[in-house]
């Protein structure tokens, strides 16, 4: 289950295409600037499972129950759009397809966002590109750490992510001693939302570089919260921390990635400082493809994750938590190791 908007949600406010709504990637225009309409609401969009083959991601189709569509209509990504809200942040979405009674059917238009949208703020388009050819759905679910990232066990020792088993107990922040039970990956060229964000090594108190999707989230604990924050832990995205001097994205060649699935949703430690495991419930595991769903299930059935106290970082607190992550000011700003 993904949930989505519909593509006439996002209409022209100011530009070339003044008054429509959001179209198909040739029909649209770098510049124009657009609004997601107040009344906008997410609807959901059921998926069929895929199989595990990248050709999966050209023969993605609805799922019985789906409000959208009918069971077994063909649902193709048309592409991947970029825009840019008033304060500089950068809003990733995928423009998707859904067919009825096959490809040569009528087809109406959805947009999937991967950054949140905001009624009644301009977002100007940046660009309009085709959609990763082997890109599922499935795989925006194992955007966490990049091969190499070095993951601590329970005995204190930091191992490369991808040397990792199920079974194997790393050490989380909340409940000590946890059973790993399930390992995502995937393999996508490092391009947009999909290119790695990169923490130097000491940046944040980790010790060694620190390399991981965009919307994984960072755990950091604040004794001065930021205004309008309710809570002292945040969970922040790693794209919400780049500044392109000591936080980059890193694109270019393919990315491998890996995610991590406890009994509950954890926050464990890479590369020293905390963050967060997979989260899985309903949404994730009906996008996950079909032998790696049978996989979680059978080691963890009726599993569904309640997510972790800390505050998620919304966009409003993004500018003056940049502001706390520049050198002078990063003393403020403290990564809790351990509550032991």
């Amino acid at each position: 289950m993904v949930h989505v908007f519909a593509a006439d949600d996002l209409f022209v406010s100011a530009g070339a295409n003044h008054g429509d709504g959001l179209g198909e990637r040739e029909t649209l225009c770098a510049g124009d600037i657009y609004e997601l309409d107040s009344s906008a609401r997410l609807l959901p969009l059921a998926l069929a499972r895929p199989g595990v083959s990248r050709t999966a991601a050209r023969g993605q189709k609805i799922a019985a129950g789906s409000p959208i569509g009918a069971p077994g209509d063909p649902v193709v990504l048309s592409g991947r759009l970029v825009f840019m809200a008033p304060d500089g942040q950068k809003a990733d979405l995928l423009l998707i397809r859904c067919h009825s009674g096959g490809l040569s059917g009528p087809a109406a238009l959805y947009v999937l966002p991967l950054s949140p949208l905001v009624p009644r703020t301009e977002y100007m388009l940046l660009t309009a590109e085709p959609a990763p050819q082997d890109l599922r759905l499935a795989d925006l679910l194992c955007l966490s750490f990049h091969r190499g990232t070095r993951v601590m066990r329970a005995d204190g020792t930091s191992v490369p992510v991808e040397t990792l088993r199920p079974g194997e107990r790393l050490l989380t922040r909340d409940h000590g001693a946890q059973v790993l039970r399930w390992i995502g990956t995937t393999t996508l060229r490092a391009r947009g939302s999909f290119a790695p964000v990169v923490v130097p090594a000491g940046t944040l108190g980790n010790e060694g570089e620190l390399v991981v999707g965009p919307h994984q989230r960072l755990f950091l604990y604040q004794r001065d919260r930021l205004p309008g924050q309710r809570k002292s832990e945040l969970l922040v995205q790693a794209r919400h921390l780049v500044d392109d001097e000591k936080v980059y994205v890193r694109e270019g060649g393919y990315a491998e990635y890996f995610s991590l699935v406890f009994d509950r949703h954890e926050i464990i430690y890479a590369e020293g400082i905390p963050v967060e495991s997979l989260m899985v419930n309903d949404a994730t595991l009906a996008a996950m493809p079909a032998p790696l769903r049978a996989e979680v299930e059978s080691h963890l059935p009726g599993l569904v994750q309640e997510p972790h106290f800390g505050e998620t970082a919304g966009e409003a607190l993004i500018p003056a938590l940049q502001s706390r992550l520049r050198p002078a000011q990063r003393p403020r700003l403290r990564v809790i190791r351990s509550r032991a």
